[in-house]
Order: structure tokens, then sequence, then C-alpha cells
């Protein structure tokens, strides 16, 4: 029997007492603090269970697609024919040549996938960088499950192993900091991005981490940062020694002249900030089709050109020529398409989500040759789960997964779990996050 099923027999076992559990534990859901933009999280009843060896198997793949990632950015910062298969604008590319005091090229990282722990085997999803978030989520709803009659009836004969991500992150942190030559002793450091779409909840608690450590640390609204005597000044008026850079870089060059304080203190080495720039080299969706070009080819090793034939999707661009020659009209659900700079399934779909042939040609059409990507769509690994803290007359239903592994210098810390009732898992739909556990 798995785990899963194990799960899922006590609760068949003792529906009516879960069913007052999941009451109890919604209760503590609503007092925590997983809340994104002012909504609870929306989780299920059972946890997301790995095995000893499914982390085992992600940890090797997270070490491979880090070296991978690691080369890439290499050959970008040394080829200028390489650099023109990125197309970036110069401005960007600007940035991202400007050399970090650091030899980290990606601090953090969530690289999500389509994990099938039955095959153990997954397609890639995408790869977040600065951006990444959701380990308030994951602390919050494991703090909630402790609270479930079920889980103790269930870890009372397993091993449970949770994930720390907020101190750890701090340390790697520090550590990045602490390896450049001006680094101070007693740093201040800043939690950096845009505000009015941040996740003020986790940076709170990343602000205690850094705390708990003995940093002081506050969390500056990137508009509100200024310039002064050759430092970075925050809203407070306390010099910033290391920026935390949560502000993702296409929002950045979206308001490039507001935010020039951050930008002009980075390219005169006034603060550190982590990550640099070249984060942006793995975040861009185009790195999909790039990561199977000859020219990335050729600086990767046999095995890591087999791991990229394995495991990204086949990616092409969304021009006409291309809709054609892969019938991609026709045969909609084997399609999703994808701006090459995105974050939060902005701008995605699928063509499984496309009401009829007529809404999915429209689509098409509007983005075509527009720097869109064209992927094949992966359908997302299905397993049973129950939603009885949102409705006590639920019964067990089918859900789609995808896994984030959490990378902090190029190390996996953690992973992240989200589920959906529908084929596309996505803050824009239905989509639900689960504690994560590993279980021995």
């Amino acid at each position: 029997m798995s785990y899963q099923q194990e799960y899922k027999k006590l609760i068949t076992d003792n529906l009516e007492g879960c069913r007052e559990d999941a009451v109890k534990m919604r209760a503590a859901l609503e007092n925590s603090s997983a809340h994104y933009h002012g909504f609870t999280v929306h989780t299920l009843y059972i946890p997301k269970l790995y095995r000893a060896e499914d982390l085992e198997f992600l940890t090797r793949a997270a070490d491979t697609t880090y070296g991978i990632l690691e080369k890439v950015t290499e050959e970008y910062v040394k080829n200028p024919d390489y650099r023109k298969l990125f197309g970036f604008e110069e401005r960007l590319e600007r940035l991202i040549l400007h050399e970090p005091p650091y030899k980290c090229y990606i601090p953090v990282a969530r690289i999500d996938v389509f994990y099938d722990p039955d095959a153990m085997d997954f397609k890639f999803c995408e790869f977040n960088t600065d951006g990444s978030s959701g380990m308030n989520e994951d602390r919050e709803l494991n703090n909630v499950f402790d609270t479930s009659e079920t889980f103790r009836a269930f870890s009372s004969k397993h091993t449970i192993l949770r994930f720390e991500l907020f101190d750890s992150w701090v340390s790697e942190f520090m550590r990045i900091y602490f390896s450049t030559p001006a680094a101070k002793e007693e740093p201040h450091i800043a939690i950096v991005d845009f505000m009015s779409s941040a996740s003020n909840e986790e940076f709170e608690e990343f602000k205690r981490a850094f705390a708990r450590a003995g940093y002081t640390c506050e969390i500056c609204d990137i508009y509100k940062l200024r310039r002064e005597n050759g430092s970075l000044i925050s809203p407070s008026g306390q010099r910033i020694d290391a920026v935390y850079r949560r502000a993702v870089t296409s929002d950045i060059m979206k308001h490039y002249v507001e935010v020039r304080p951050l930008i002009d203190a980075y390219l005169n080495d006034e603060t550190v900030v982590i990550g640099s720039f070249r984060t942006q080299i793995a975040h861009n969706k185009l790195i999909f089709k790039l990561l199977r070009d000859d020219m990335t080819r050729a600086i990767l090793s046999a095995e890591e050109n087999e791991f990229i034939e394995r495991h990204i999707p086949e990616t092409h661009m969304l021009t006409h020529d291309n809709i054609h020659k892969y019938e991609v009209i026709e045969d909609r659900f084997n399609w999703i398409v994808k701006p090459a700079d995105s974050y939060a399934s902005k701008g995605v779909f699928a063509g499984i989500e496309a009401k009829d042939a007529e809404e999915w040609l429209a689509f098409l059409s509007k983005h075509m040759d527009t720097g869109y990507l064209l992927q094949r769509y992966i359908t997302p690994y299905e397993s049973e789960n129950i939603d009885l803290l949102w409705d006590k007359h639920a019964g067990f239903c089918k859900i789609a997964n995808i896994t984030g592994m959490f990378v902090y210098g190029g190390k996996l810390q953690g992973l992240y779990s989200r589920a959906a009732k529908t084929g596309v898992i996505s803050t824009q739909y239905s989509e639900m996050t689960l504690p994560t556990m590993i279980v021995e």
C-alpha cells in the first residue's frame, strides 16, 4: 500500500471524524499567514507525500539542471554570438554583463516540474529565479496539518521530514554576501520588490529570519529607494548593504525609469544585489528552445544533452510557419502557448482550455510572430484527494500535480507542491497548494 493509499484509508475509515477535523483545520488556516493577495490559500485534506527515493531523484535532477544553467550563463557572458540567440534589449544586456561581486549565478530558484512518482520521471514546466515564492505557504500549511487528527494518526507510524526554507536561505544569502570583497561585518539588508504585487506575509517571515541570524532587515518598495552620496538608501533612511531582490527582471525593465536608483546602484557597485541580473538568462522561457540549439549542445556534455532531450518539452517560436508545420490548429489538445518572459502563468493558454477551435485559432492569430512560444502540452500526474476544508460534503476527486524544487546556491533545499482540478495549474484558475512532506 502506498502512503497515498494509506492516508486515504484513514479517511474512508472515519469520514465523519475527518469532516469535523477539516473544520478545525480550516479555522487554523484562516488564522495563519497563508494568504495570497488577501485570499486564504486553498489546500486539500491529503498532504503531498513523497518518498525518500523521490527526494534523492529530484536532488540529482536539481544538481544537473543547475550545472546546465551555469554553463549557459557563462557562455552568454563570454560569447557575443551566443548572446544574439536571446535577443535581449541593449539595456538588459548591459545589466546582465555587469560583473556581480560574487560567483553564484543563480542564488535562488524554484524549478517547476511535472513529476510522475510512479515512473520516477518528469518534464520541466518553468525556471523561476529571483521572484521564487511559496516558502511561507508550505511552512504555514505544514503547521495547519499538525492540528489534524488524521495527520497525527498517519505520522505516528512514520518518520516525517519537512523542509526549512527561511533560515536556510538567510544562511546562503549571507554566505554569498560575505564572499564579496567589500562586505561589512554588520550589513543592513533590504528585501526589495514591487510591493503592490508582493508576498508581504512571506517577506515578513524572511525579515524575522534575518533578525534571528543577527542582521537588520527591512522590506522596501522598489519605487521608494533612492541614491545618496554613492549609496543606496531605504525609505527609512538606512544605507542598504545588500539587496534580496524579489522584483523580477521583466517588471524592472517595464519600469526602468521609475526604478533607476536600484539600477544605477547596481551598475555602480554601491550595494550587493542578490541575485544579479544574470538570473534572467535562466528565467526567460526562451531558454526552453535554446537548450536544444546547436550552440548550446556544443557546450554541454553528452549526459547533459541527453538530460535535456528527456526532460525539456518540445518548444518552438509561435510563428505562422510553425503553426502549420506542427499542425497546431488541428491538434490543439497537445499544445500550450506561453509568452517568453512572464511569471505566475500570465499570458499562458493551453489548447485544452479553448472552448472550441475558433477560440484557439483566435488566440494563436493574436500572438503569432510576437515573441510567444509554442510548447508541447504535458499532461500533469494525477492523484486522488478530497476538498474537505472547503466542502464538508466533498468526495474524492482526481487532481493534477506540479512539483517545485527550491534550489539555494545550486543545491536542492526543499519541494513545493501545487495542484488543480483542471489540466492547467495556475493562479488564474483553480490552483491549490499542498504541504510537502517526505515520508520514511
